[in-house]
């Protein structure tokens, strides 16, 4: 017997073990060596989606149905590994939502936590819990769980961004509460710039009581990312794994700024490869500024701006960037540290 392979099958066991299945049971040792693993174990799959197909199918889908009727006008990137779950990794959800001129993705809330990451456009909007805020090229904006947001388009173009959920963790644990407002959108209860006024600038009202577990800021414009990137490159400390990678926070604690769902940011300087790393976290990253190429395991991708990449839990990665390149990108990481499950490797471990 070992974890690895399961124990011989006989006449004699397999009478036996349909008399468990007969009466709803079955022997662990069968399948042990499914169970527990020696190392991470799963149908998600390594792949790259480009942006120029998928927005040609974004715009297909704009003539078939508005984003009322929709409720939300999204095509989900399904992992190909794990197709017809609406999964992008093993427990998380990823998907592309169109928005065009002058619509509006009506009010709702529901039980799991949302991030938007804007992947073309400038000007659309979206309300979280009576505050707007205007989106542009880059900005990473969080809806926290059970808060109420909206979705509308100002502008005189399409506003297409990448939305990432932890929708299958929370089917996992069967905590999947949704509702509608009734209305296409919330009342306004605070002016735009609210959140940035009063959490963003390492201040906090003398009587603030923390309610929730989201950052209280919800919109992390790329402007000010770009700027700080570009400040800390002249410092020439490029980690060998990852360049310059950073991770949003929540200015309350400096910890995670999604409860679930770990944000990050990276540079990559022009002609940088890194070294081979690999974690616990299956990953999505999408391509901000800049072109390359990421190698998983075996199978090489080349990336350009807007094209989105899934590396799997545990598979080893490479980036090399041909010019200089930002990668936004998240995981289920700082749900893993909570529970104590987290692990990377670095090629000189």
């Amino acid at each position: 017997m070992s974890l690895t392979e399961a124990p011989k099958r006989s006449p004699e066991r397999d009478a036996f073990y349909t008399k468990l299945n007969d009466k709803n049971f079955s022997a662990l040792w069968t399948v042990l060596n499914n169970l527990i693993t020696p190392t991470p174990k799963s149908a998600c799959q390594p792949h790259r989606w480009e942006f120029a197909p998928a927005r040609e199918l974004l715009m297909e889908a704009g003539n078939l149905i508005t984003a009322k009727e929709a409720e939300r006008r999204v095509l989900i990137l399904e992992n190909p590994g794990m197709r017809g779950q609406s999964r992008i990794t093993t427990s998380l959800y990823a998907g592309l939502q169109l928005v065009l001129p002058g619509e509006v993705a009506p009010a709702h809330r529901h039980s799991q936590s949302a991030l938007r990451f804007v992947m073309e456009g400038s000007g659309a909007c979206t309300a979280v819990d009576g505050e707007r805020t205007y989106m542009e090229v880059g900005d990473f904006v969080i809806t926290p769980p059970n808060a109420w947001h909206d979705h509308g388009n100002e502008s005189n173009a399409p506003m297409i961004w990448m939305d990432g959920l932890d929708i299958p963790m929370l089917s996992f644990f069967d905590a999947s509460f949704a509702e509608g407002l009734g209305a296409d959108t919330q009342a306004l209860t605070k002016p735009n710039g609210d959140s940035q006024a009063r959490y963003g600038a390492n201040l906090l009202p003398v009587d603030f009581e923390r309610t929730g577990l989201s950052s209280p800021l919800f919109n992390y414009p790329y402007t000010r990312t770009r700027e700080a990137l570009e400040a800390m490159r002249r410092h020439d400390e490029w980690d060998p794994c990852h360049g310059l990678k950073m991770r949003y926070i929540n200015p309350l604690d400096g910890g995670s700024a999604m409860p679930t769902i770990s944000p990050f940011v990276q540079l990559l300087p022009k002609g940088f490869k890194t070294t081979s790393y690999r974690s616990t976290d299956a990953t999505v990253f999408t391509v901000v500024e800049g072109s390359g190429t990421t190698t998983i395991g075996d199978t090489t991708y080349h990336w350009k701006p807007k094209d989105i990449v899934v590396i799997p839990s545990w598979c080893p990665v490479v980036h090399q960037a041909h010019e200089d390149a930002v990668l936004f990108s998240f995981s289920d990481r700082v749900t893993q540290q909570k529970l104590g499950i987290w692990r990377e490797q670095r090629s000189a471990d």
